[in-house]
């Protein structure tokens, strides 16, 4: 099946100065376009969770093992980046500081060393070189929708297939989690379709608590009603941009959630709705520490 045209923006930083759509944000939409709103609307500051903040280390740590010499990338030196990494997520998030007492982060930094010893026994990363690792990706798809991530890891074999892999800090979903799981990779698999031409050979997640892979192998016709799934998405999202009309809707996730003091759902009474943000972003500054929380 033909594909039909779609390119990147021209102008990237013209790009990003409008309204996107990104996996975590589809994902909030799907969820509780109330929640959707608070994020990317209102901009309502979350406190990061232990979690979320242990992910995006351990994310970090894994970008700067992929960008020493191959034959570097051995365990003893994975462990000495453990604590560079901390030091730059705690600079660019200071709040993590009150997450993350100074009496615990002796603790919170063997949680992240033990997930990277994990790591070797699934992976060895001597043995092969990323194309690019925590790289931005960003497409306007032909009806006007803007895609936007941040991809983990794209390999690229010497027979000229595409691999999309993904870490996870906690454990292996069960079914329902698993297509939430894939609908991120779908969404970057469907970007690079749309930029290079390519359907990705496999999307690989890495899940380092239990140390299980997940492989799925994607198929153009999949990716392209995918597409036709954000759109109609996206269309949605704009409607109730529209109208301010973002309803909640109450599940056992918002157990979860930061803004049930601001929720009717549970007595509390949204703020005035600021309009949607034309010629601003709804990219939130945490895109990558939202995506590093396992599912």
């Amino acid at each position: 099946m033909p594909v039909p045209v779609s390119t990147p923006p021209a102008d990237p930083a013209a790009s990003r100065s409008r309204p996107a759509l990104s996996p975590s944000r589809a994902m909030d939409f799907k969820q509780c376009p109330l929640k959707y709103r608070y994020r990317a609307i209102d901009r309502i500051p979350e406190q990061p969770s232990r979690h979320a903040l242990r992910g995006t280390v351990v994310h970090a740590v894994l970008e700067d093992l992929y960008g020493l010499p191959t034959a570097e990338r051995r365990p003893e030196r994975a462990e000495a980046l453990v604590e560079p990494a901390w030091t730059r997520v705690l600079a660019g998030h200071p709040e993590a500081g009150e997450v993350v007492a100074a009496a615990e982060v002796g603790g919170f930094l063997g949680e992240v060393r033990a997930l990277v010893e994990s790591y070797y026994r699934l992976e060895d990363p001597t043995r092969f070189d990323p194309e690019s690792c925590e790289s931005r990706v960003e497409v306007e798809l032909a009806d006007g929708v803007v895609l936007r991530g941040f991809v983990d890891r794209i390999d690229i074999a010497p027979t000229g297939q595409l691999r999309v892999v993904d870490y996870k800090t906690g454990r292996a979903p069960g079914t329902e989690q698993e297509t939430r799981a894939l609908f991120q990779l779908k969404f970057y698999a469907l970007v690079i379709l749309r930029t290079r031409g390519v359907v990705p050979a496999q999307l690989r997640l890495i899940y380092l608590a239990d140390e299980q892979i997940l492989t799925y192998a994607p198929d153009e016709e999949e990716l392209l009603r995918f597409e036709r799934t954000l759109s109609a998405l996206w269309q949605a999202i704009l409607e109730a941009g529209r109208t301010g009309d973002f309803r909640p809707n109450r599940s056992w996730l918002c157990g979860f959630c930061d803004y049930q003091a601001l929720c009717p759902e549970f007595g509390g009474t949204p703020p005035e709705y600021p309009g949607w943000p034309d010629g601003g972003t709804n990219e939130s500054a945490d895109e990558t520490l939202a995506d590093a929380v396992a599912d």
